[in-house]
């Protein structure tokens, strides 16, 4: 298997995530489902990130959406062991992740936690026979989108996940913007569009989040996607933390 400059990174990768401003993080996920994570990646890391698509090697499956009416575009599953920048940046997100995951499901009174190692946690997901990495790259060309839709997998959910935009708007791919949608009880669908730019990652809820109402904590359903491409080649890294049975 060849190399390839992000797996050099992944050092790098991770100090960035550390220095997240985590507290404004954490209030932007509150308010919205979602937080913006600017200049994540350097151009030169998301292009080598991007060209990992073309290593068959690196992967356990690839997506054609069109054939599950998912969309249209693919993607393709990472296989283990990670590729090391992969690895790097999913083992620095979870334990900032924790305390927020944690926090959301008590307050929706859900009983589940989740320990403060990431690998603690896929132990979880592995005994339950969720063993498949979930990891994956997307590529889209023109006229590709992906629907709205929960990354859930198995049992052994963690509420929370993260997206890199590994091209540039404007330049590699026209259109092609991240969007979600937040359910509210008896209320109409809210849309959120994020404006991701080359490097930039997001952060969101896979499944629900908790909202303070006027009689308590109720719950909100959200679902994400990707709006048309009008034209180029958009290509994108997610990072979910629960394995796939």
């Amino acid at each position: 298997m060849s190399a390839n400059p992000f797996d050099a990174a992944a050092r790098h990768c991770a100090v960035r995530v550390d220095a997240l401003d985590w507290a404004a993080v954490g209030t932007a996920l509150d308010a919205e489902g979602a937080a913006v994570l600017p200049r994540l990646l350097t151009p030169s890391e998301c292009e080598a990130a991007a060209a990992l698509y073309d290593q068959p090697a690196r992967f356990r499956s690839r997506v054609v959406m069109a054939r599950h009416g998912f969309g249209r575009g693919e993607y393709q599953y990472f296989a283990y062991p990670l590729p090391p920048g992969v690895a790097a940046l999913r083992s620095a997100f979870y334990p900032h992740l924790v305390p927020i995951a944690n926090r959301w499901q008590a307050s929706m009174g859900l009983p589940a936690r989740f320990p403060p190692g990431h690998d603690e946690f896929l132990a979880r997901c592995h005994a339950a026979g969720q063993q498949r990495p979930t990891p994956l790259l997307l590529r889209y060309g023109e006229g590709d989108f992906n629907c709205l839709h929960q990354d859930l997998y198995g049992e052994h959910v963690f509420p929370l996940q993260v997206v890199v935009l590994l091209s540039e708007p404007g330049r590699d791919f026209e259109g092609g913007e991240f969007v979600m949608t937040e359910q509210r009880p008896r209320m109409q669908s809210r849309p959120l569009v994020l404006p991701l730019r080359q490097g930039d990652g997001a952060v969101f809820a896979v499944h629900h989040r908790p909202v303070q109402g006027t009689r308590g904590v109720y719950r909100v359903n959200l679902r994400h996607g990707v709006s048309r491409v009008r034209s180029g080649r958009r290509h994108t890294l997610g990072l979910i933390f629960h394995d796939a049975q």
